[in-house]
């Protein structure tokens, strides 16, 4: 009688096929702040943007690795463990775009709630609540001045084209609300556009402020433009 033994933790990989797969479950590599790779497949979490491993925040004028540090915030909750991702779609880079869990945990909401990524909302607002709830408590990214890793990758892209070095567009340590009577809003589309709402625009009471100016000439000099009335 021949017996077969088998591993106790057996990685069950439902990728078969790029376009039909749904459920990939394995233990993960971390790559960076918002992508892995589970079971040897590349998979880029669903909903939210974390820094870049090269990009460098800056906190008391002191710049720091925040891209290496979002690296490390992942690498601690996924931490040996077994991954569950549903995908949701295929990037450009042949990624599978999923909604990862370590149990009950879904790791991009834990990497947005906790300020080490950004709800990216060009894609899904899923996580939005929850990038404002660690903004207003000044947690990881948000206890510092830091370019959002979307502006960031473009403005590495023009550089690359153009030869030379452009300004950063710095997201402040700040909250939602009016500091010192400043009232004019500056927020971030789902476009990835810089635009600052006036009172009395249209949608001002609506629009979600991610920094807060006193002046139109403090908003354009941080990289906004004016919101456009019709």
């Amino acid at each position: 009688m021949v017996r077969l033994f088998y591993p106790l933790l057996v990685l069950a990989v439902a990728f078969a096929s790029p376009a039909t797969a749904q459920i990939l479950t394995g233990s993960a590599r971390v790559v960076d702040g918002d992508s892995l790779s589970v079971a040897g497949l590349s998979v880029r979490l669903f909903g939210i943007d974390a820094p870049e491993l090269s990009q460098q925040c800056n906190r008391d004028n002191k710049s720091w690795a925040c891209g290496l540090q979002a690296k490390t915030q992942l690498e601690a909750l996924t931490n040996g463990q077994l991954v569950r991702c549903e995908r949701k779609s295929m990037d450009a880079y042949g990624r599978a775009v999923s909604v990862c869990r370590v149990g009950d945990l879904d790791l991009g909401k834990a990497m947005v709630s906790r300020g080490w990524a950004v709800a990216f909302t060009q894609y899904s607002t899923i996580y939005e609540a929850d990038e404002a709830a660690a903004r207003n408590a000044q947690l990881g990214l948000w206890d510092s001045k830091f370019e959002v890793p979307q502006a960031y990758r473009e403005r590495r892209k023009t550089e690359e084209v153009q030869g030379f070095s452009a300004p950063p567009r710095v997201v402040r340590r700040t909250n939602s609300s009016s500091p010192g009577g400043c009232v004019i809003k500056g927020n971030r589309n789902r476009r990835g556009q810089w635009i600052y709402h006036l009172p009395g625009m249209p949608y001002y009471d609506q629009t979600r402020a991610e920094e807060m100016f006193c002046s139109e000439a403090d908003a354009q000099a941080a990289g906004y433009r004016r919101a456009i009335v019709q």
